[in-house]
Order: structure tokens, then sequence, then C-alpha cells
């Protein structure tokens, strides 16, 4: 018997249901993926909610404010999603690290120690920095700001470091208590 993908206690709503713009983005995201992800059916329980974190999720993660890439950005999510011991955060978006990074161990790696990981020096500071607003935000000082300056990171940069690290802070908070499961397909993605 498979999984259920939320917690009980959190109605999952009926696709048809929904409103006509959600039904559409379910099924743009159903056919690029070849399956719908877990989070946006649960997430789509509240319309108004949905819209707006995939409104943020989508500006933070496919618009381009800075030098990140892609995979960049994904290394931030699997790496604090893991300090935040996110399960389908971790699972989801190491698929996707795999799939950017054209790199099928890369989100293994920064998922359990990235310091250990084959990243750059400047991508070993991204995932500092993205870990110390994960774990003391309110400690964070001007000098740890500075060294990913002089790295070559942009003020832009830094900036895409903190917002998707205090997004999926969110994210993992909500999926970990909401008990969401990652689909079985996110195991292989990128993997061969």
């Amino acid at each position: 018997m498979a999984e259920p993908i939320i917690r009980s206690e959190f109605d999952i709503p009926l696709l048809a249901s929904l409103p006509e713009d959600i039904r559409e983005r379910l099924s743009t995201v159903q056919e690029k993926s070849g399956f719908l992800p877990n989070i946006f059916v649960a997430l789509a329980r509240r319309p108004d909610e949905f819209r707006a974190f995939f409104a943020y999720h989508d500006a933070l993660l496919e618009q381009k404010h800075g030098t990140l890439t892609k995979a960049d950005k994904e290394m931030i999510i699997v790496t604090t999603s893991a300090l935040n011991d996110c399960h389908y955060c971790v699972i989801a978006h190491g698929a996707i690290l795999r799939i950017r990074s054209k790199n099928p161990l890369l989100s293994d790696q920064v998922a359990i120690n990235y310091r250990k990981a084959d990243i750059t020096a400047a991508q070993r500071a991204m995932l500092d920095f993205a870990c110390a607003v994960a774990l003391r935000s309110g400690s964070v000082e001007d000098a740890e700001i500075q060294v990913l300056i002089d790295l070559g990171f942009s003020h832009e940069d830094v900036w895409d470091i903190l917002a998707i690290t205090a997004f999926f802070a969110m994210s993992n908070r909500l999926a970990n208590v909401a008990s969401i499961r990652p689909n079985p397909e996110f195991y292989a993605l990128g993997r061969g």
C-alpha cells in the first residue's frame, strides 16, 4: 500500500475542484516531469497560498538577479534542507540538483556534508553563508558577507543566497510538519 502523501489531518484537494489556473499549473508540471510532485498537490489545498508560494519560488529560482546558476541555487536548497531535516526537499531538490549540475553524486555529497563535496572554494563559501543564515541568522556579521564579495559574489548573489535559504526554511517546516512524502520518481532522477 502506498504511503499517504500528507498527514491525514490535512485534506488533499480533488484536482477537478481546484481553480483553473492551479489545474493548469499542475498539468504543466506533470507534463514536464512525467509525474505530479506531492508538494504541488499538498499546497493546492489553499489556492491563495499556493499562488503566493509558487510566485516567490519562481521569482527566486527561475529569474536571474546575479551570477548564481540554477545548480548553485539547488545546492543551497539541498544543503539547508538537510540541516532542517526536510526529507521531501532533500530528495526532490537533490533530484533537480543532479539534473541541473549534470553530476549524479553532487546532491548526495552536499546533503550529507557539503564541506567534503566536490565543489569549488566559492561554492563552499556560498554554502557556509547559507548554513549561517539557516542556523544563526541573528548573528550573521558583515565580515561573513564580505567573504562572499571578496570571492566575486555580488550583493544580488548574497541576497539570493539569503532569500533562498529563508524561503526554503519555511518550505521545510511545511513539508516536515505536514509529513509531505517525496514522490518515488524523485529518487531515480538524474542518476543514470
